[in-house]
């Protein structure tokens, strides 16, 4: 019963036996946010703070985005340790993601952490997230690199700092940091393979074998030198434990590119492709290694989807406008092509590849749907409705399409297939739908009239064009 007698006793101002109760309480529930945090109250109330503050922190333990504390602990610092104060205010920012806010409370933190070089690197580090946060390299990198005048016992400030250097093309200096990293202790498989592949990119691959162990990276490296007996004789010895790993793959793939055994590559590529679909690499090594046997068509399709997979498709359009002028029959192909286009804005021409997909493939139902939309969308009825009646051929029950082609009719003044489409939609759609029965009604106005009520207000933009195009003759 503690909670509820010291409820009562805070009811009636008695605050000390409260906090007393609330305490007895805590004793059997140690991780009740909801307890910490009246404790903590109370505690500010009888002017505990250094036990308030214990409070305080021990909800962050639990919840490290919890705004009661950090505001709570603000007002326990603000007038006696202006750091402490501004760390917590930037935290507190940092939970709302104001990080604009954030940044200047840790910059102000930094200002009055006084000689305390762990106080001066942590806001540093902090510092410098915010700023990769706010997408601001340069002054992040400033930021690592203060921490490290003052703390080098941090491996992530070096893996940070050489991440920051490669997303900016400044490889050396990505190199530089992650030597350094190794010379203060840190030789972890993450320093030494990321540098490996850093020496690699920067066409020093001799020195890889000085920083790594993994048996890929140092075949890697041998085909960068030009090791390619000592390469052939590596991959042999990992064939059967990397067997499963698509970079064993990439590497065969590169060997026997290199050595101009081009089947062999794209075999290998194709291993590649089945244990990484998709992965961007797949397509590069088939486009490079297609440019070497100077088919062209090849080359220029999988530059295509290369770039396609990276994003980049003003450029994989190019590639794919290239690929058609030499070849002109490869549907698959040419639906990537008008979906690119599409998707693109282009909606004129991703059209015509629509059409020389129909040409192609008569029962594509998805260019015969979006020649019909783009036709009728233009006013041209009787050419929309032509597409969904070849639809319908392909896909003989599709009853969405039957009540289409009788609308379209009916905006043209043919009556007749406007009645006909209609039967068959009564004869193939459900009765249950909810159209059913409005079908019904329209069948019975057409078949009970010489002409349709609606008909000459949805045969208008039909005269209207009719009118304009014999203006122009």
């Amino acid at each position: 019963m503690s909670i509820q007698t010291a409820e009562q006793f805070e009811e009636n101002g008695q605050y000390e036996e409260a906090y007393a109760e609330y305490k007895k309480s805590y004793a059997h529930s140690p991780n009740d946010l909801s307890l910490l945090a009246q404790l903590g109250h109370l505690a500010m109330l009888l002017n505990k703070k250094d036990e308030a503050e214990e409070y305080y922190h021990k909800m962050l333990s639990l919840d490290a985005t919890n705004p009661t504390a950090y505001e709570q602990l603000m007002d326990i610092y603000i007038d006696t340790d202006k750091y402490k104060y501004y760390v917590y205010r930037g935290n507190y920012h940092s939970i709302q993601q104001q990080y604009e806010h954030a940044l200047h409370d840790f910059q102000k933190a930094a200002a009055n952490a006084g000689d305390d070089h762990n106080a001066i690197s942590s806001v540093r580090f902090v510092l410098g997230t915010l700023y990769e946060q706010l997408g601001n390299s340069n002054k992040a990198i400033d930021e690592y690199l203060k921490v490290l005048d003052y703390d080098h016992s941090n491996q992530e400030v070096y893996l940070r700092l050489a991440n920051l250097y490669i997303k900016d093309d400044i490889t050396g200096s990505a190199i530089e940091t992650l030597e350094r990293a190794i010379k203060e202790g840190f030789d972890t498989e993450d320093i030494k393979e990321k540098l490996a592949d850093l020496y690699l990119k920067n066409n020093t691959p001799e020195k890889v074998k000085d920083v790594s162990s993994n048996e890929l990276t140092l075949i890697k490296a041998m085909l960068a030198s030009g090791s390619l007996d000592e390469a052939l004789a590596a991959l042999g010895s990992a064939e059967e434990k990397f067997k499963d790993n698509s970079r064993l793959y990439a590497l065969k793939a590169e060997y026997y590119y290199t050595t101009k055994d081009y089947e062999k590559a794209l075999e290998a590529v194709g291993r590649f492709a089945e244990l990484s679909p998709n992965h961007p690499l797949v397509f590069q090594m088939r486009a490079l290694i297609y440019e070497a046997k100077n088919d062209e068509y090849n080359a220029a399709l999988n530059w295509g989807k290369y770039n396609l997979v990276r994003g980049n498709k003003d450029i994989a359009i190019n590639e794919f406008l290239n690929a058609y002028q030499i070849k002109s029959d490869d549907a698959d192909m040419i639906a990537t092509l008008a979906n690119l286009l599409e998707n693109s804005g282009e909606k004129h021409h991703a059209m015509e590849f629509y059409e020389k997909l129909v040409n192609l493939e008569p029962n594509n139902k998805t260019a015969l749907e979006k020649l019909s939309r783009y036709w009728e969308s233009n006013g041209d009825y009787r050419l929309a409705a032509d597409y969904l009646s070849r639809l319908l051929e392909a896909d003989k029950r599709n009853f969405a399409a039957m009540k289409k082609i009788a609308e379209l009719s009916l905006k043209v003044r043919d009556r007749m297939s406007a009645v006909e489409y209609y039967k068959k939609y009564l004869q193939t759609a459900p009765q249950s739908s909810g159209e059913y029965e409005e079908i019904q009604k329209k069948l019975a106005r057409l078949e009970g009239s010489d002409v349709a009520p609606d008909e000459e207000s949805d045969g208008l933009l039909e005269k209207i064009i009719s009118f304009f195009s014999k203006s122009k003759m």
